[in-house]
């Protein structure tokens, strides 16, 4: 019954109006009552504040400074290996697998689509048809920073308008096509092994999403579908990242959702729902053509370089702290 509730109050409360409150009230610097909603949330929710760079909840001018908290060095050592990939995210595995018939598997009893997901782009769709995929939740208490769990230069961007359901176990189990009517940022990448998307999904309370090319791309949410594109590898400008480099961060909750294409990856035995997750970790393998016999297997170093954004249809905020 209780849960029951729950659900019928998201269909029925402001989310918009509530996220946008609590992401100027995150903003705020308000001294002792910040400092105290930092220690009761800390406390809430079991915060380890021993990982991160500045454990004092003290010198958190405000929530969200204290929220998107770095961690200390070596908090988070990244897999080593050429065709390792690592988790991307402190959290949990919600799902993941084949994405089959063109459809993701989001809880019990409910299937969404891959080209909603992705916002009617076919083409792109087709790209992933038949390949893994692997969404994995944030919890409050949880590092938010998202990071890359390969080398991979930045294709595009696309903001995607949509609801603020909150994306909790509970309500990806209740709230159909959760994933793909919420909004969301997808960052298409390419690497060594293909096309990789890594898309960060809101929510409620989430008061903004940034990734480290742009700054913060929502807010403003203006309701439109808006489109990024990147200089290619080797070109000027373009956009390279590193395995475990941070790409992005949340100001309050979220998911996380990696697509892949078909027959590029294995994902890890142990990795299954509900598994926690510790960023920098196994999370799958590449799998590569194997090499002609004549010819010597020859390991190459990859080099990546850091850019500014490059042609853009619309100009986010700049990246404040990165």
């Amino acid at each position: 019954m209780l849960d029951s509730i729950k659900i019928k109050l998201q269909y029925l409360l402001p989310k918009q109006g509530l996220t946008r409150l609590a992401g100027w009230g995150a903003d705020k610097r308000a001294a002792t009552l910040t400092h105290w909603v930092i220690r009761a949330f800390a406390r809430f929710y079991n915060v380890d504040m021993k990982e991160a760079q500045n454990p004092d909840l003290k010198s958190y001018a405000t929530f969200n400074e204290f929220f998107v908290r770095p961690l200390r060095e070596g908090a988070r050592p990244v897999v080593s290996g050429l065709d390792m990939l690592c988790l991307p995210a402190d959290g949990a595995v919600s799902q993941l697998g084949a994405i089959t018939g063109g459809k993701l598997f989001q809880a019990k009893g409910h299937f969404y689509s891959l080209e909603a997901l992705l916002a009617g782009n076919y083409l792109l769709a087709e790209q992933f048809k038949d390949g893994q995929f692997a969404t994995v939740y944030l919890a409050p208490r949880d590092y938010h920073r998202v990071h890359m769990p390969c080398d991979g230069v930045l294709r595009e961007m696309i903001y995607v308008p949509g609801d603020l359901f909150s994306v909790n176990p509970l309500t990806a189990a209740n709230v159909p096509n959760l994933f793909a009517r919420n909004e969301r940022v997808i960052c298409v990448f390419d690497t060594e092994f293909g096309p990789m998307v890594q898309i960060l999904v809101g929510a409620t309370i989430v008061g903004s999403i940034e990734t480290v090319w742009a700054g913060c791309v929502t807010p403003p949410r203006e309701g439109i579908i808006k489109r990024w594109t990147y200089p290619a590898a080797g070109e000027e400008d373009a956009i390279a990242l590193e395995k475990g480099q941070e790409m992005g961060r949340f100001k309050l909750g979220s998911t996380v959702i990696n697509l892949f294409a078909a027959n590029q990856v294995r994902f890890m035995p142990n990795l299954s729902n509900g598994t926690v997750t510790r960023m920098g970790e196994p999370f799958a393998e590449a799998l590569r053509a194997p090499a002609a016999a004549a010819e010597p297997v020859v390991a190459e170093a990859s080099v990546t370089t850091e850019a500014p954004a490059g042609v853009a249809t619309a100009e986010p905020q700049a990246p404040k702290d990165y």
